[in-house]
């Protein structure tokens, strides 16, 4: 190894513009999503940045801007399930005016989250996203910066929101089990104090119709609870050739379950999940048909619309929703 480590040459906003073919003026625009550039003219000017390797000053930026190009992240998600698919598309859609995230988890304290506010507020970011593991809703940030909800949302419906459809997925996967021919299906799900449980539940009853076996049985999000459903719907005498479950941690359960007595899936009984949670959807056996709540989506749209609200651009829709997407696999074909 040398004693004397090369130290690449640091980049200047005027290398970019030689390089580039334009004014630094319009570089600076360019990359600061600001004045009125051709989206061409943008592009070429990023493109040719990212190729040198040029990094902006952030702090310069900020005293030209009164901004400090940050933007916090409030979460109650702990263990990240949610959360993670969301800052990532989030990210990716912040990287286009050059900010900066904050991840700031509240643990669903409410003194923690008011103190996580006022830290945030004290670091001057320019706008908030707020999200959480659950659809159910929650009160509203009192902050003074543009703030938009992911996945979670205000129960302050003016509030900008962006949603994922979960009745559009309950209504695609049910629809799924009557397409491929089952006639009697048993609908296992998380609590009845949630959001996501009854709407869920709701859609597929409607669909299902007289195919639904019984009523929906509600319980937690668990494998656990999966297990015990099938074995309380058996020592029921319920006869059913499907399970429609309200998320893929039950469905792992009710195929464990399954297996242990001899069922074949999906030869005697088609299993579906919800959420597409890729370390229980695929490693499950056979892999789980399920519902992908497109979360990458939810975070990007969330990102454009808090960079619009921090410039001050008009937002065509403050609440906007995400389609899902159905992903068959080997438990239901």
């Amino acid at each position: 190894m040398s004693a004397h480590s090369s130290v690449p040459p640091v980049v200047k906003i005027g290398d970019v513009a030689r390089a580039a073919g334009v004014s630094v003026g319009t570089v600076s625009k360019a990359l600061n999503g600001t004045g009125s550039l051709r989206a061409e003219t943008r592009r070429h000017v990023q493109e040719v940045a990212d190729r040198l390797g040029f990094v902006a000053d952030s702090r310069g930026r900020g005293l030209s801007s009164g901004r400090t190009f940050t933007v916090g992240f409030l979460t109650t998600d702990t263990f990240g399930r949610f959360t993670l698919p969301i800052l990532m598309g989030a990210e990716d859609a912040l990287a286009v005016g050059r900010m900066a995230v904050i991840l700031a988890d509240t643990r669903d304290d409410p003194a923690r989250e008011e103190h996580l506010l006022r830290s945030l507020r004290g670091r001057r970011v320019d706008g908030l996203v707020v999200t959480g593991r659950t659809t159910d809703e929650r009160p509203p940030v009192d902050i003074d910066i543009p703030v938009v909800h992911a996945f979670a949302p205000s129960s302050d419906r003016d509030r900008p929101a962006v949603l994922s459809d979960e009745s559009a997925g309950a209504r695609m996967v049910a629809e799924h089990l009557l397409a491929i021919g089952r006639t009697r299906v048993l609908h296992v799900t998380g609590p009845r104090r949630h959001h996501s449980a009854t709407v869920r539940a709701e859609v597929v009853a409607g669909v299902l119709g007289d195919a639904l076996v019984g009523q929906a049985m509600f319980g937690e999000w668990s494998e656990e609870w999966g297990r015990r459903a099938v074995d309380l719907a058996l020592a029921s005498g319920l006869s059913f050739d499907a399970v429609c479950c309200g998320s893929d941690q039950v469905a792992r359960g009710v195929l464990d379950r399954l297996r242990d007595h001899g069922t074949s899936v999906p030869g005697e009984v088609a299993v579906t999940g919800f959420d597409n949670w890729d370390v229980m959807a695929l490693a499950a056996r056979p892999p789980l048909t399920t519902i992908d709540l497109c979360l990458w989506d939810v975070g990007r749209s969330a990102g454009r619309m808090l960079l619009d609200l921090i410039e001050g651009r008009e937002v065509a829709e403050r609440r906007v929703v995400v389609p899902p997407r159905l992903e068959v696999r080997g438990s239901t074909v």
